[in-house]
C-alpha cells in the first residue's frame, strides 16, 4: 500500500474517531448540561498536556530527522572512501591498478544492487559485500611500493579503505527501526490523551468545533507518521539514497 495512501486513511481515520465520539456524546448527555461550564482546572490541564505533548513530538521528529541525516552521511563518507581509494591508485602499475578498480566498482554495484534491498528488508548488511570489501583491502594491503611515490600513496590508500570499512559498519548499525518500542507507546498513548482532552471541554456538536477538533486529531496522526515514516533511515519514505555512490561510480551499474 503506498504510504501517501496510508496517511490519508490514518488522517480521515482520527478525523472520523473524533466525530463520532462527539456525536455519540451530544447524543448521550444530560439535557440540562452547559458546556460553557467547564472548570478553569480542565482548561488548565488540557492546555499544559498539549504544550507538553508538542515538546514530545518536536524531539521525537528532531531524533528521526537526525538519524535519517547520519545514515546519509555514513554513506556519503562510504563512497567518497571508496572514491579516493579507486583515483590514488593511479601511481601503482597498470595491472594492480585496475584490479583494485575493478573490485571497487564490483563492491559498489553489490550495494547498490543487492545490498541495498537486503538492508530495506532484512535491516542488516550482506555477507557478500563484506567479502567484497575484504578483497579491495587485501588488494590494497597485499602490494609491495616499487618506488618512493608509490610508498607515499601506500598509507593515504590503507586510511581510505579504513575509512570507507568504518563507514559501513555505521551504514549496518543504522539500518532498522531508530525509536524504541516504549517510545512509540508514549508518543501513541499522549495522542489518545491529547486528543481526549477535547471531550473534556465539553465539545458541542457545531460544524466550527467539529472541524477545528476534526483538523486538530488529523495534525496529530500527520505527526506520528512522519515520525513512523523517518525512523527506518532507509526503507521509508524520505530514506537515505544511494546516489552518493552512483555519482561517483557511474560505471558501476554496467
Amino acid at each position: 500500500m503506498p504510504e501517501w495512501l496510508v496517511l490519508t486513511l490514518a488522517m480521515l481515520a482520527a478525523c472520523c474517531v473524533v466525530v463520532v465520539i462527539t456525536l455519540v456524546r451530544h447524543r448521550t448527555a444530560p439535557d440540562d448540561e452547559d458546556p460553557s461550564e467547564t472548570p478553569d482546572v480542565i482548561e488548565y490541564m488540557t492546555m499544559w498536556i498539549g504544550v507538553v505533548y508538542a515538546i514530545v513530538l518536536g524531539l521525537a521528529i528532531a531524533g528521526v530527522w537526525e538519524a535519517r541525516s547520519a545514515a546519509q552521511d555514513h554513506v556519503q563518507a562510504e563512497a567518497v572512501a571508496l572514491h579516493e581509494v579507486s583515483e590514488r591508485v593511479r601511481v601503482y602499475p597498470a595491472d594492480v591498478r585496475d584490479r583494485i578498480r575493478d573490485d571497487v566498482n564490483a563492491y559498489v554495484g553489490h550495494v547498490v544492487t543487492k545490498e541495498w534491498k537486503h538492508m530495506t528488508e532484512h535491516g542488516a548488511v550482506t555477507d557478500r559485500g563484506t567479502e567484497l570489501l575484504q578483497r579491495i583491502r587485501e588488494d590494497v594491503t597485499d602490494y609491495r611500493p616499487g618506488s618512493d611515490f608509490e610508498a607515499q600513496a601506500y598509507q593515504p590508500l590503507l586510511d581510505q579503505v579504513t575509512a570507507a570499512d568504518q563507514a559501513r559498519q555505521s551504514r549496518a548499525n543504522s539500518t532498522g527501526d531508530t525509536m524504541p518500542g516504549v517510545v512509540w507507546f508514549g508518543l501513541l498513548a499522549g495522542g489518545v490523551v491529547t486528543i481526549g482532552m477535547v471531550f473534556a471541554l465539553q465539545i458541542r456538536r457545531t460544524a466550527r468545533e467539529l472541524i477545528l477538533a476534526g483538523l486538530f486529531s488529523a495534525l496529530i496522526a500527520f505527526l506520528l507518521f512522519l515520525i513512523w515514516d523517518f525512523d527506518d533511515p532507509y526503507s521509508r519514505g524520505v530514506t537515505a539514497s544511494t546516489e552518493p555512490f552512483l555519482a561517483l561510480f557511474p560505471n558501476s551499474m554496467r
